[in-house]
């Protein structure tokens, strides 16, 4: 059996990002299993969050901007009662409120006045940039600044199951969407706060996360079927 490298190393490639990592941390496992610099991503996933990354080889690296404005589908789930700085599980609690009694019912009928067309603000703990330096840097020295609103749309906003303080949800919805941000608005119309604790992401598109492998998987093969798994990236003739 040949162990040759095939011709073309141009593609994209679905991995499972685990939790604990950065997005950037598979790109540098990446570019050292495959020996190449030419790889980067399409869509940054918080540390806090797993799922689907797709990965752009090679040429594939000039398809970004398609594949950064796809739909996202997001599974997650939100903590009641507690805010935090980052919105999310990974910051530190400003806030503690108690939860009023609801039920499923009461949480979806909230969740619906978010479908459709909204304005949200960027949390201050992103990459975002503002005058080129990212706001989680301003973020962690203390410093708060005015963010401007970005138009969002939410197309489907899922109430999945509400056990104690913990709500299990489904999101699809369009590219630059902050589910964090879109928890703590959740949790301030609500009344009582909440931030993220958990986040999968299942699909960007039509590429769905079944279709990925981990990380650790992928690197743990040799270099020939790594690239045997690249999908051709080809969008409207455009590489």
């Amino acid at each position: 059996m040949s162990t040759s490298l095939p011709e073309n190393h141009d593609g994209i490639l679905l991995i499972d990002k685990p939790t604990g990592i950065t997005s950037h941390d598979v790109v540098y496992r990446l570019r050292h299993a495959l020996n190449i610099s030419r790889i980067g991503h399409a869509g940054t996933l918080d540390p806090l969050a797993t799922g689907l990354l797709i990965m752009l080889i090679g040429k594939a690296t000039k398809c970004s901007r398609f594949f950064i404005g796809m739909d996202k589908c997001y599974l997650g789930s939100m903590k009641l009662g507690e805010t935090t700085d980052s919105y999310d599980s990974d910051g530190t609690v400003i806030d503690t409120r108690v939860v009023e009694k609801v039920d499923v019912n009461d949480l979806q009928t909230l969740a619906d006045s978010f479908l459709g067309i909204n304005e949200q603000v960027p949390p201050m703990f992103s990459a975002k940039k503002l005058n080129g330096r990212p706001l989680y840097k301003l973020a962690r020295k203390g410093h708060i600044v005015e963010r401007q609103p970005v138009s969002i749309t939410i197309k489907k906003f899922v109430i999945s199951k509400f056990r104690g303080d913990i709500v299990d949800f489904f999101v699809h919805c369009s590219s630059g969407t902050y589910i964090r941000s879109l928890v703590h608005d959740f949790g301030q119309k609500l009344g009582c706060g909440a931030h993220l604790c958990a986040l999968r992401r299942s699909a960007i598109g039509q590429f769905s996360v079944d279709d990925a492998l981990p990380i650790e998987q992928i690197c743990s093969m040799p270099p020939i079927d790594i690239y045997a798994r690249l999908i051709d990236p080809n969008i409207n003739g455009d590489v």
